[in-house]
Formats: C-alpha cells, sequence, structure tokens
C-alpha cells in the first residue's frame, strides 16, 4: 500500500513543492487548508486545480480537535508541519496571533498524533526557521550556523518557531516519537508570496520591464541572507524522515548575498544595469544607462529589530542525508524574474 503524508500549510511555498514531491514518490497526499471551505469555494478550487492528486482535509493548526480528527482518520505514515504565520514583518504587527498558530500550533499537531495512538509509528517533520538563530553571537566568521548554534529569534515569529522547534524536540524525548526538525535558511522561488522581499522584487523588475510599475521601495539592502531554492529544500524535508534516527538539519546553501545584490542580479535579468547614488536612506538604485530611478528607501519596511546577517552551514544534512541543493544564487533568481515576467505578460 502506498503511504500516506500530511501537510499543514499546503498551499503555501512549500507545501505545494513538497506534495508535488511525494505525489511523484508514489505517496497518497492529503494538505491542511483553513476553514470550512466547500469545493465551490474559490481558494479550495484553486488549490485543487493546481494539484488534482491532493485530498484536501479541512482543519486548523488552533484546533486541537479537528487536527485529532484528521489523524484518527488519516492514520498517516508521515506529518510535515508546515503551516505558519511564517511573514516575519507581519509577526510584529500580530505577534498574539503568530504565537498561536506558529508557536502553540505545532503542539496541536504533536498532541493530535500522539492522542490518535500514532506516536509510535507517524513519523513528523517540524519546519524550523534560521529566524531562531537571530544573527546575533555570530562568532564563526568563516562558516554559517550549525545546529548547535546559540538561538536569539529576533522577531515574534522567530520567538514562536522556537518554541515549536523545543516542544518537538521535547516530544522525541519524552514519547519517543520519530519528530525531525528542519532548520531552513531563505528559501525561494516562484511560489513565493508577494509580500516576501525575495518575490516582490523579482515581480517588480517584470512589471517594469512590461511597464506595468515605475519602480519598487524596499528597506535595508544591506541585509545579508543565505537564500537557496525552495523545490531544492522540500527534499532535504522528506529525506530527514526517511532516516533510522530522527534529528535536527540544517537546510542551507553555506553562502550569503545582500538584498542589494538580489536586486541588482534580478535586474539584469531585464538588461538593466543598478548604480547606486546617495547615502542612507536618501539612497536610490538607478538605469546606469537612462537615469531613471528604479529603487528607494522606504524606512517603513525597515524591523524593528534588524537582523543584520543568516548563514548556514548544511554539512550534517549532506554528509547525512545526502542532500544537495541544485539551483545556484544566480539560477534562483533567474527563475522568479521569467516566471514573473510569464505571469505579469498574461
Amino acid at each position: 500500500m502506498a503511504k500516506k503524508a500530511l501537510i499543514t500549510g499546503v498551499a503555501g511555498q512549500d507545501g505545494g513543492h513538497l506534495a508535488k514531491l511525494l505525489y511523484d514518490k508514489g505517496y497518497e497526499v492529503y494538505g491542511v487548508i483553513r476553514g470550512q471551505l466547500e469545493s465551490s469555494h474559490p481558494r479550495y478550487k484553486a488549490v485543487k486545480s493546481e494539484m488534482p492528486f491532493l485530498n484536501l482535509v479541512m482543519a486548523d493548526l488552533t484546533d486541537l480537535a479537528a487536527l485529532t480528527r484528521a489523524m484518527q482518520e488519516i492514520r498517516p505514515d508521515e506529518v510535515y508541519n508546515l503551516a505558519a504565520i511564517s511573514h516575519v514583518g507581519y509577526s510584529f504587527r500580530d505577534p498574539i496571533l503568530t504565537a498561536e498558530v506558529t508557536g502553540k500550533g505545532v503542539l496541536n499537531v504533536l498532541e493530535a498524533i500522539r492522542l490518535s495512538g500514532l506516536e509510535k509509528s507517524t513519523r513528523f517533520y517540524q519546519a524550523s526557521t534560521s529566524e531562531m538563530f537571530g544573527g546575533l553571537d555570530y562568532n564563526r566568521p568563516n562558516k554559517g550556523y550549525a545546529e548547535d548554534a546559540v538561538f536569539h529569534p529576533r522577531s515574534p515569529y522567530g520567538v514562536a518557531k522556537l518554541y515549536g522547534h523545543w516542544i518537538t524536540k521535547n516530544y522525541r524525548e519524552s514519547y519517543g516519537m520519530h519528530a525531525s526538525c528542519g532548520i531552513l535558511f531563505n528559501h525561494e522561488g516562484e511560489r513565493r508570496g508577494p509580500e516576501f522581499v525575495t518575490r516582490k522584487i523579482s515581480k517588480a523588475v517584470a512589471r517594469i520591464k512590461l511597464g506595468l510599475q515605475e519602480g519598487i521601495e524596499l528597506g535595508n539592502l544591506d541585509s545579508k541572507r543565505d537564500w537557496g531554492y525552495a523545490g531544492d529544500y522540500v527534499d532535504g524535508m522528506w529525506r530527514m524522515l526517511q532516516q533510522d534516527e530522527p534529528g535536527d538539519y540544517v537546510l542551507a546553501t553555506g553562502e550569503t548575498h545582500t538584498i542589494r545584490e538580489f536586486c541588482e542580479v534580478a535586474f539584469q535579468e531585464i538588461d538593466v544595469e543598478i548604480e547606486w547614488q546617495g547615502e542612507g536612506e536618501s539612497e536610490v538604485g538607478v538605469d546606469k544607462n537612462s537615469g531613471r530611478m528604479l529603487i528607494k528607501i522606504n524606512p517603513d519596511f525597515f524591523r524593528p529589530a534588524e537582523v543584520d546577517i543568516l548563514l548556514g552551514d548544511p554539512t550534517k544534512a549532506e554528509k547525512v542525508l545526502g542532500w544537495e541543493r541544485k539551483v545556484d544564487f544566480g539560477g534562483l533568481v533567474k527563475l522568479m524574474v521569467e516566471n514573473d515576467l510569464k505571469l505579469e505578460a498574461l
């Protein structure tokens, strides 16, 4: 019989990539979406249109009873908890909801597995994040954060994720669950929501190329991130649950790039060379050939507590899981801009 996998957050970036990966591997795939959506609801229809193979489950991470019913009815072999209030900026605006969903929601999924008597048979994956490190206590100048690095989250999102990370480890140690945490550094792609800075940039570049937009406003251009392709990272999630023993793994590229660099590479895809002029909040990015201003700073986009650098060390995942990334930084940016050019031209 085919293995059964249940994915929370299946409508998100990682959920879509993972659902397709598991389906291609022969799994019977179930996906949790929020609310009591009828089959005629636009959101329901959109998810089913993209992934017709998906069995949709109506539940919510804040609803333990609904999650428990789902576990009892499906009895999944693997559960991937990808759902979260995942936008760092939004977590400052609604920290309570972030705590309820991104933090306590993990506990609800774990409890649903345990209350259903599946703690010895169902393998669990928790989507942890590099935001738990917070970019502080960075004393490894030539290496990134590994699994044993010090945590110091700098946002309500990071704090909530850290709770989810530790409660997963606690259930692993207390109940013998095969529960693993993937500490994923920034991973992007064509499915990324437009509220995230990488997709905001790639979409704006496409719209500027097509004459649909004049320019783009951004926050801190010098934040450094370890950016990889989401399609590569879901393979790592699956590999974690195939191991004989559970564990925690960093998935990262081992290199950083600034938002400034992301902009430059993205604009190169439409044959525009960005030249930077001015300093601080008055800095702008202009088309070197025409002098047209394309990028400017908006202080409203700065975080209350900034994370200057996030760099991961994927050595353990590479050695133990045999995981590797296939898309490099330039390939990632190219993929995103080309995808948005197609979408915006429709």
